[in-house]
């Protein structure tokens, strides 16, 4: 994967329109969904029994949780664009976010990145709006589709 870097407001206005990536792939392991489990204290069997997931869910084995696969996007985030010429910048938040597939235990999944807008809300402040496909290795269907709102201070 190659990264993208852009020095300030200009080279982001440029971004507006354009897919970034795929990133490379990454595991997403039951040791992780364990943990995810463990921290936030979703221990819905869906994600962690896996007799009980082979058993009866329809995916045959236990999934990662919706919310760990929409945080694993912040660390793909590095590997698709570097923003420079800012002095800051904060996560803002996450406008609609949705899970059309699961993420299997022991698949691999890889990210991709669209910028949909780019303006001025004042004070030296800019928001990026950024779309984020979660790609599972093997499926048809995207598992998370989230757009993250960034503020930057130029």
């Amino acid at each position: 994967m190659t990264q993208v870097t852009v020095n300030g407001v200009e080279d982001v206005k440029a971004l507006v329109g354009q897919t970034i990536g795929p990133s490379d792939w990454r595991p997403v392991t039951q040791e992780m969904i364990d943990t995810f489990a463990d921290l936030t204290g979703d221990h819905q069997w869906i994600h962690v029994d896996r007799e009980r997931a082979k058993r009866e869910s329809p995916f045959g084995t236990t999934i990662a949780h919706g919310n760990l696969t929409l945080s694993l996007i912040d660390g793909f985030r590095s590997q698709l664009v570097a923003l420079e010429g800012f002095r800051m910048a904060i996560n803002y938040g996450w406008n609609k976010v949705r899970f059309p597939a699961p993420v299997p235990s022991g698949a691999r999944i890889r990210v991709s990145c669209q910028t949909v807008e780019f303006e001025e809300v004042g004070n030296g402040w800019w928001q990026l709006v950024q779309r984020f496909t979660v790609e599972v290795e093997g499926s048809k269907k995207p598992a998370c589709v989230a757009d993250s709102v960034v503020r930057l201070l130029a």
